[in-house]
């Protein structure tokens, strides 16, 4: 009798460690990045759980980090910018204001005020 194996998922951390993939990791991040804003629970578990279904569905049994936060960053960005502003300064490290100016910029070259 064959038995189906499940895929287990392995996080390849920027210092090469490795440990299993964990969905409430993604969670807990954008929960603090989207603290004191308008994103329900329901929405970064949803956000959480399409990040996940996205990796599996590579079929591959390793994923960076790095990926799996620029894919956090793309949510974030739908979700709401303040949480992704805050999220993106913390995953790339910002050292100074030029570089909250530039993603600030960024975004709005994306979305432009609407004229009313």
């Amino acid at each position: 009798m064959e038995e189906i194996e499940e895929m287990k998922l392995i996080v390849v951390k920027s210092d090469s460690k490795r440990e299993p993939f964990d969905r409430r990791k993604i969670v807990r991040g954008m929960e603090l990045a989207c603290k004191g804003r308008p994103v329900s629970a329901e929405a970064l578990e949803e956000a959480a759980m399409e990040i996940e279904r996205l990796l599996y569905n590579r079929l591959e049994k390793e994923v960076t980090s790095r990926e799996i936060g620029e894919m956090v960053m793309e949510r974030l960005k739908t979700l709401d910018q303040v949480a992704y502003v805050r999220f993106a300064s913390v995953y790339r490290q910002f050292e100074d204001a030029t570089q909250f100016k530039e993603i600030v910029n960024m975004l709005r070259r994306q979305n432009p005020p609407r004229k009313p």
